[in-house]
């Protein structure tokens, strides 16, 4: 579904991303880790092509958009829904105007359509009785909800999060992390979770791939992930306090 083959990525002669390779397989839930400036948000911006790599192989859904043009951009791009870390929501429009925006500038679908599609993942999110309602009037959380709403409303191939459960209380982040494997389960997208959070990574992702100064150091499951001897990944969850028996610990953060 997505592939990178020795990506690298240089801003003002500072090497981010030192080739870099990295196999996304569709339907499966991949969460990039890391320290801050390892070159995890990089990463999903190329994949999208916000950004240009200085030099590799990037493959989306089979097709090498290196060359590609702005209008078959567009076209990739559509394959493509994001959830921004800040949820990034149009304060002046209520929640339905804000998850019915991409509907309303791209589909050309009807009006009522679009309410009913938008009605449908409301209810997914469990946002049905905030539609009405300004971003300013909503708890974080329910932003977020928000935000993904209009992420899979256009019923995208691949859903990019950037740090989903930043700024959210440990319930409330525990909540968005069911919502992430609900929809992946039920859309059977593809899904993509750049995070600091590593109980958030242990437990939807179906792999965990850890960035360590612009390179791949570890991409394995999360049981194997728990178990690596790789001193960068030990350093990364003993930070967290965070130890190899935790799903023995904590039965629960298995999702189900």
């Amino acid at each position: 579904m997505i592939e990178f083959e020795n990506v690298k990525k240089d801003f003002s002669g500072k090497t981010v991303l030192q080739g870099m390779t990295l196999h996304i397989e569709k339907g499966e839930t991949v969460s990039l880790v890391g320290a801050s400036g390892a070159g995890k948000t990089v990463t999903i911006k190329l994949m999208v092509r916000l950004l240009d790599p200085s030099s590799g192989r990037i493959v989306v859904d089979g097709e090498d958009i290196q060359d590609y043009s702005a209008k078959e951009l567009r076209q990739v791009r559509t394959k493509f829904g994001y959830l921004f870390q800040g949820a990034a929501l149009l304060q002046w429009m209520t929640v339905f105007d804000n998850v019915a925006l991409p509907l309303r500038e791209n589909s050309g679908l009807s009006e009522e359509e679009i309410r009913e599609k938008v009605d449908s993942v409301l209810e997914k999110v469990g946002m049905t009785k905030a539609a009405e309602k300004l971003p300013a009037d909503i708890s974080g959380g329910m932003q977020k909800r928000a935000g993904l709403a209009r992420a899979v409303v256009t019923e995208p191939d691949i859903l990019l999060y950037d740090e989903p459960t930043s700024g959210l209380d440990p319930v409330t982040s525990r909540s968005i992390d069911q919502l992430i494997h609900d929809l992946q389960g039920d859309l059977g997208v593809t899904s993509v979770v750049v995070t600091h959070d590593m109980i958030s990574a242990l437990t939807i992702s179906d792999r965990i791939a850890m960035l360590h100064e612009g390179r791949m150091s570890e991409i394995s499951s999360p049981h194997d992930f728990l178990a690596s001897e790789n001193s960068v990944v030990r350093n990364f969850l003993d930070s967290q306090c965070i130890s190899r028996k935790f799903f023995d610990e904590f039965p629960e953060r298995t999702l189900t």
